[in-house]
């Protein structure tokens, strides 16, 4: 995720420091990038905003690093705002955030709680689409919008494949259900989802059988299923 608000975020500003654990991804991403690799004590000086995107559980260890920093903004799943300010007490501001990985090319979702500058706001705005939400909601908004890429892609790619299987070409068959995707998003942000599929459904229609197939192999459960799975695995 870090990479993906790194990538939309580049060509805005002066520069961006990067720092791992060891894994070597800050420098790749600094290289493909233009940024530079920093120790978290030197960017918690010298940078303007630090995102804090490590595994949870590696909190502790890297807090005292960024003690220095005057604003931070989390990308942490089930790490509470309540949590980040307790460890943070001298940041200036502190903000949670959850994007999903459209902010990669500035389309995303991010739901945010907690306080942040002007500035920082602005920064986020580049991405995507910014809500408020309360804290408590983060889990449901992360099933929601962080994980729905995954099930949409999967979505794109059974039926891409479903027409490559009939005979038609795969890379043809790939592009035309991405662009059709893209213009369904489009129009679903102007009509509600249920009058966008009975504008398309024909009574005794192709689209009709394809519907009817749908809920004979329990795709709405299958979705829903998918939403409860991932709001169990982060309530533990």
């Amino acid at each position: 995720m870090a990479a993906a608000v790194a990538r939309g975020w580049s060509g805005e500003f002066e520069g961006m420091l990067f720092s791992d654990s060891g894994s070597g991804k800050a420098k790749a991403l600094a290289d493909e990038l233009s940024g530079e690799v920093a120790s978290n004590e030197e960017i918690a000086r010298r940078a303007d905003l630090v995102v804090l995107a490590v595994k949870p559980g590696m909190l502790d260890e890297v807090a005292p690093d960024l003690r220095g920093a005057k604003e931070i903004v989390s990308v942490l799943a089930v790490v509470s705002l309540e949590r980040l300010e307790a460890v943070f007490p001298d940041a200036e501001h502190v903000l949670r955030v959850m994007p999903n990985v459209g902010v990669e090319v500035r389309q995303g979702v991010l739901c945010v709680a907690g306080s942040a500058s002007e500035e920082a706001r602005g920064k986020l705005e580049l991405l995507g689409h910014v809500v408020e939400i309360p804290d408590g909601d983060f889990d449901e908004a992360t099933a929601i919008m962080g994980c729905a890429p995954a099930y949409l892609a999967l979505a794109v790619e059974a039926i891409a494949d479903a027409g490559a299987q009939a005979g038609f070409d795969p890379e043809l068959a790939r592009e035309l259900v991405v662009e059709t995707t893209a213009g369904t998003a489009e129009l679903l942000r102007r009509k509600h989802p249920g009058d966008v599929r009975k504008a398309v459904t024909s009574p005794g229609g192709s689209t009709e059988a394809g519907l009817e197939a749908l809920d004979r192999e329990g795709a709405w459960l299958a979705f829903k299923a998918a939403v409860d799975a991932s709001l169990e695995r982060m309530r533990g």
